[in-house]
């Protein structure tokens, strides 16, 4: 087979398409900057973002560069089994919003760490904004990596020069309109992407031979017998039933816990609004999510019709693009791409802000002014943002797979927390520390990315999270519980009555306080049983 790489045909379109996008940009972040005028318009907009342009910032914080690089590579080498692994990150804003967003919502939280703080206490919000921070660093990184890569192909600069120059471009808008600029901004960058991820398609699937290429993320179906007389296993289930379980700690549990998306959540206008939000997101990233799926079905179609192979799969739709539409065409999706990068990354340095800058600041120096912390917000914002472009010039051999990685970590660290801190009033705050920190450190150690000696799993399960995840979620459940019920008989840290009182608060009853309301025993004791048959068979070999 012959290999082919992509090269965009004309660089001068390529940079006009960027240079329109980051004009758009800057304009959105100078218009927001004049409405921001206090933390709760800094780190949350106001908490005025309706469900609509909710919706659109959710899906484009959600998705990344990766979804139209490393995403469509997946399908490209996975092929059908990908499915499984969209279906469990898709599920992250619908349950973050039904588990604990709208009820964090009604405090008016900036961050999940806002939450953390108010059930546990400073020492217990403290670690959790470490794990948060240290995620947010690592899922930053792989998108300016990604940038920085997208600028070389485009301007013919050395990969130093390009992050730098997209490095310090990215960083001034983001920090220079805060959450109204993040969140309007993508907005606006959720619609670029779904266009170029969807719209090409249509000419592409034609030019293959389909009859459905009037609606590429539905339509494909047509091409199914031709994709089975020419990869007959594309759509074979490539691995045992433990693989696919593994997906749902690793890639179900962890997201729900990405300070980033709940604080998508924390941005609307209203409750019914923050629902309404999570319908539009599951629209626009449907839109999304299943034309990247078509385009990594017609890149194992493409190869297997022309005999070109792709060399770099994460180049797939580029490639399709340069293949068989005008120049221009393949110039708007690189145009696409970026704009998905800089999507996440406006969330990512916008949740370190409000980790750092209100939530962390506000444990540190409690007295200290609102417009102070304000400027700190934007300090921390920038600093975090050039950390991440001193560390994408030397980055870390597992990165490709640091992100869906950091998943499992959030999903061990962090999950249990918010939701146990949620739905049950005996979640006790030293149990809560013990379980996070011990459970997390396990979690690292076992992966395959520190320790190379001490690994659970091989392979794509061990690169990825899920099998450290299948053995470390479980055990941080059952620890938080077991340790709640030890430190709380013995009167360690036990809830006070406040503690609960806020509970009952955050679900929506108000002043009306009921003791056995989420009190009760027959859950954690089934969910420590769940947790300890997960963890023996995690423990397996793979």
């Amino acid at each position: 087979m012959e290999a082919t790489e992509f090269v965009l045909p004309s660089m001068w379109m390529g940079i006009a398409v960027v240079v329109i996008l980051f004009a758009i940009f800057y304009y959105v972040g100078w218009w927001a900057a004049k409405k921001t005028t206090s933390e709760e318009d800094l780190y949350a907009a106001g908490f005025s973002i309706g469900p609509v342009a909710n919706g659109l910032a959710m899906g484009a914080t959600w998705a990344s560069l990766a979804t139209f690089m490393g995403v469509i590579a997946l399908i490209y080498k996975l092929q059908a089994p990908f499915v499984y692994l969209w279906i469990q990150w898709a599920l992250s804003i619908p349950l973050l919003t039904l588990l604990y967003g709208t009820c964090l919502r009604r405090m008016k939280a900036f961050t999940p760490a806002s939450f953390i703080k108010v059930r546990y206490g400073n020492e217990a919000a403290i670690v959790i904004i470490v794990w948060m921070c240290l995620s947010m660093v690592m899922y930053a990184l792989g998108q300016m990596i990604g940038l920085g890569m997208a600028f070389e192909v485009l301007f013919g600069l050395p990969y130093k020069y390009a992050l730098v120059i997209v490095g310090i471009a990215t960083i001034g808008f983001i920090t220079m309109g805060g959450m109204y600029g993040a969140s309007y901004n993508a907005a606006f960058q959720m619609v670029v992407m779904i266009i170029a991820m969807v719209v090409p398609m249509s000419a592409i699937m034609k030019a293959m031979g389909s009859s459905g290429w009037w609606f590429p993320p539905l339509a494909y179906g047509d091409m199914v017998p031709g994709m089975l007389k020419q990869i007959p296993e594309f759509f074979d289930m490539k691995y045992d039933y433990r693989w696919y379980f593994a997906l749902i700690p690793a890639f179900t549990m962890g997201p729900i816990a990405l300070p980033h998306l709940a604080m998508r959540v924390f941005t609307s206008s209203s409750i019914k609004s923050a629902r309404w939000s999570v319908v539009w997101f599951i629209l626009f990233l449907g839109l999304l999510f299943s034309g990247a799926y078509t385009a990594g079905f017609a890149g194992n179609y493409f190869t297997a019709l022309t005999g070109h192979e792709i060399a770099k799969p994460d180049q797939t739709i580029l490639i399709l693009n340069v293949f068989y539409n005008p120049a221009i065409v393949a110039a708007f999706v690189v145009g696409g791409a970026v704009a998905a990068g800089m999507s996440t990354i406006n969330g990512n340095l916008m949740a370190i802000a409000g980790l750092i800058g209100g939530d962390l600041l506000g444990i540190l120096a409690p007295k200290m002014p609102g417009a102070k912390k304000m400027r700190w917000g934007y300090l921390a914002l920038g600093i975090a943002g050039i950390i991440t472009i001193l560390l994408a010039f030397s980055p870390p051999p597992f990165l490709v797979t640091s992100i869906l990685w950091a998943f499992g970590l959030l999903a061990t660290a962090v999950s249990p927390s918010i939701l146990l801190g949620v739905w049950w009033k005996q979640a006790n705050k030293v149990a809560m520390i013990i379980s996070s920190a011990a459970c997390g450190i396990v979690y690292i150690i076992i992966s395959p990315h520190v320790l190379g000696n001490i690994v659970v799993g091989k392979g794509l399960v061990a690169a990825l999270g899920m099998s450290g995840a299948m053995v470390t979620v479980p055990l941080s459940f059952a620890s938080f519980i077991i340790l709640s019920f030890i430190f709380n008989k013995l009167q360690m840290a036990a809830p006070s009555l406040e503690d609960k009182k806020m509970i009952d608060r955050i679900h929506g009853w108000g002043i009306d306080y009921d003791e056995a309301r989420y009190n009760g025993v027959a859950m954690p004791i089934v969910l420590v049983i769940l947790s300890a048959i997960v963890f023996y068979w995690g423990m397996q070999p793979w």
